[in-house]
């Protein structure tokens, strides 16, 4: 095989960026050879693609070797584990389910080895975020002691929730901004920082917008080594903030406004503490901006790191497994709430699940049939 055939499922508006990057040429070694949506008019944008309104149809006739599925949550869980099964490749659009149980379920569907299965967690791509991570992970900042990340700069309108009516929904979206905008950001801090030990989060249901799941949540967490952490995030604050700081032993690092700021103590926190005589005095500093242009190549990159895996055995940034991570801690975030109290990980996932069950089963919201059923799991 030397180029790879790709089919995308589900092309709103994700799916079609998707397919005009490949078609576009930004992916080498892929063509878009099918495209399928239960709106049979999107399919005429790619007309030089075979076109399905049925995914049972797209997985028995499509001349595909993988698939990319960009539908809405719940069915990531459904089709992706029908996909799984014959034998394709699959690439499945953030996150890639609805919750811990139903993400077990897709896991637990990949069985092949040569069968590549990767996430669309494209902010991995990001220099910013690989440079963080390679200064943690390497020690240059010695321990970390506490992680400050606010993203409220998320901002979305009435009109943005009612685009779709699947959107903003126990039933349609299974959840708001966690589900929705902060996937890539929970993803991001979990691949750099770990997974926390306990969480207490406050999640606001409809605060900013007339919608039934979360729209404005912080969260508390704290994990084995001691290192403390609070999450901020909201689509209904403008103009909003990404700011994400990072105290750590050896200084501070700031990112903000395309901006990698490091901070350096000249002598780490906790041994100056110990050892300087003075009662007002503090480590002795020194500014480094490091610099750093862009973002990277973003989704067009995990699409062709994913070609890769596939031609070439190349490792996967994002193997679709480790989506489970993020997708825990915005689970927890939501019992923590629901619950009134603080949570301890890894969560049971058949408690998050029946809590999701009561929600879908309280909601007044109308919406359209889009789920699809997971043999003895929940409707997805």
């Amino acid at each position: 095989m030397e180029t790879v055939k790709l089919g995308i499922v589900g092309i709103g508006t994700m799916g079609a960026i998707h397919a005009q990057n490949v078609i576009n040429g930004h992916v080498p070694r892929c063509k878009l050879t099918a495209v399928c949506d239960l709106k049979a008019e999107r399919l005429n944008q790619f007309s030089s693609a075979e076109g399905f309104v049925s995914v049972d149809d797209f997985l028995r006739s499509s001349e595909t070797d993988a698939v990319l599925i960009a539908t809405p949550h719940y069915s990531h869980t459904s089709i992706g584990i029908q996909a799984l099964e014959t034998g394709r490749h699959i690439l499945v659009e953030k996150p890639i389910s609805v919750h811990k149980s139903d993400a077990e379920r897709l896991i637990a569907a990949h069985r092949r080895s040569d069968q590549v299965f990767a996430a669309m967690f494209n902010q991995r791509m990001d220099p910013f975020f690989l440079k963080l991570r390679q200064l943690v992970r390497s020690g240059d900042l010695g321990a970390i002691r506490r992680v400050n990340w606010t993203i409220t700069d998320w901002f979305r309108t009435e009109a943005y929730y009612r685009s779709s009516d699947w959107r903003a929904t126990w039933a349609g979206e299974g959840g708001g901004v966690l589900l929705n905008q902060c996937p890539h950001n929970l993803d991001l801090f979990q691949w750099i920082f770990g997974m926390p030990a306990r969480v207490r989060a406050f999640c606001h249901f409809g605060r900013y917008h007339e919608i039934e799941v979360e729209d404005d949540v912080t969260a508390y967490l704290e994990y084995s080594d001691d290192m403390t952490a609070v999450f901020s995030a909201s689509t209904g604050e403008a103009p909003g903030t990404n700011r994400l700081e990072v105290a750590a032993e050896q200084g501070r690092v700031v990112i903000e406004n395309d901006l990698f700021l490091f901070t350096r103590n000249e002598v780490p926190m906790s041994h100056f503490s110990r050892t300087d005589p003075g009662r007002f005095s503090i480590p002795g500093t020194w500014q480094i901006r490091i610099p750093i242009e862009g973002h990277g190549p973003q989704h067009s990159g995990i699409l062709g790191n994913f070609v890769s895996a596939i031609l070439d055995g190349t490792p996967l940034v994002a193997p679709a497994r480790e989506g489970i991570h993020s997708l825990e801690m915005a689970n927890a975030f939501l019992l923590s709430t629901l619950e009134n109290q603080s949570v301890q990980l890894p969560i049971d996932g058949t408690i998050f699940e029946e809590h999701l069950r009561k929600l879908i089963a309280a909601s007044t919201r109308q919406y359209s049939t889009i789920h699809r059923k997971v043999s003895n799991g929940m409707a997805t």
